[in-house]
């Protein structure tokens, strides 16, 4: 396996405000770390386990030979009830909350995970723990829409002696990964690369990767799954806090209409119309990044006590805030108006420097 990262899709690459620190808090070996608030690791240092990979709201960590997608269908087919670390995946921490979620519901039968079977290297005890929650907020949402648990369950797995000491080998991480690829200039140089530390910039394309809205694999795999189950007879509201991967919110009066939230939303949960004269809030594509919270100056931006199950069957796009969208009679430009003279912010605000500069004189 490989850890790769795309900063074009990480939310600490889409605003300096961002407090996100999810990969960083997960990472078993401290290897991630954010510099120039853009994470960070090095590569001979990675331990693979797929933690930050399974908590990144919108997938910007990877490891390049396991697809979270594929693995659905392949477990689907081959009709397995249970789950193991390095079993088929690296580490249950791979999978995140919604993966959890689309597992159990289309899964034949119940399906069961070897929580305390997770020995993946570094502080296994931060994995386990994730793992933990993961299935708690997991069963806690199922209860509200299936009769489905995911169980707690522990597998002996034989293992052999060669495994076992390739094992050993490869946790040491030692300088005798760099003796062995003395053998080839290509290897050898592929080794003392990944000792180094991988840090990332802003160039120009990842400007404008940013700009891109995407829906992570993770959410469609829950919607798609979702299209095909037996709606509930009735809906439960459950409490914000327990929900870590999605939200509902509301616009206070506060809100000055500056455009910033649904411009730098990652997903397009928040979105406007072509006059910029409203907010509108999909829950269903919301990742609960905290982004549009962080960057907003004023704090208009709210999380709804409650988050409605409805939402999972049957998403709407709701109206947060509606604005009067006038013509500056100055410059000519659209603004949103909120009374007095038909002028702009910016026109008001030259008109009183320049008169502050008149007085002066």
């Amino acid at each position: 396996m490989k850890l790769e990262f795309d900063v074009g899709s990480c939310v600490r690459a889409t605003s300096k405000f961002s407090e996100c620190t999810k990969c960083v808090d997960i990472c078993p070996v401290s290897t991630i770390e954010i510099i120039d608030n853009i994470p960070a690791f090095t590569p001979s240092a990675c331990i693979d386990c797929g933690g930050c990979v399974g908590v990144c709201p919108t997938e910007s960590f990877s490891l390049n030979n396991f697809s979270s997608v594929n693995f659905f269908f392949e477990f689907l087919e081959s009709k397995k009830s249970h789950l193991a670390c390095q079993n088929e995946i690296p580490c249950l921490t791979t999978l995140s909350i919604e993966h959890l979620i689309s597992l159990c519901l289309a899964s034949e039968e119940s399906l069961s995970m070897d929580v305390e079977g997770c020995h993946c290297g570094g502080d296994s005890n931060k994995l386990t723990a994730q793992i933990k929650a993961n299935i708690e907020e997991a069963n806690f949402i199922l209860e509200s829409i299936s009769y489905k648990q995911i169980a707690i369950k522990s597998f002996e797995v034989e293992t052999s002696e060669e495994e076992k000491d390739e094992e050993e080998v490869s946790d040491r991480r030692s300088f005798l990964s760099l003796k062995t690829a003395v053998k080839s200039k290509h290897s050898f140089d592929e080794a003392v690369d990944a000792d180094e530390l991988k840090a990332f910039e802003l160039d120009s394309n990842v400007i404008a990767k940013i700009k891109d809205k995407k829906i992570p694999d993770k959410r469609k795999l829950l919607f798609s799954v979702l299209k095909r189950l037996e709606r509930p007879e009735s809906y439960d509201i459950l409490a914000t806090e327990d929900i870590s991967f999605t939200s509902q919110k509301f616009v206070d009066e506060s809100c000055t209409n500056c455009q910033i939230c649904y411009r730098i939303c990652p997903t397009g949960a928040l979105s406007s119309d072509n006059r910029f004269s409203a907010i509108n809030f999909d829950a269903m594509i919301c990742v609960k990044c905290h982004l549009c919270h962080d960057v907003c100056e004023p704090n208009s931006i709210q999380l709804q006590e409650g988050f409605e199950i409805k939402e999972f069957f049957e998403p709407t796009q709701r109206v947060l805030a509606t604005f009067n969208i006038k013509r500056c009679n100055e410059c000519g430009n659209n603004f949103t108006y909120k009374g007095g003279l038909m002028e702009c912010d910016r026109c008001k605000l030259e008109e009183e420097e320049a008169m502050e500069l008149h007085f002066k004189k």
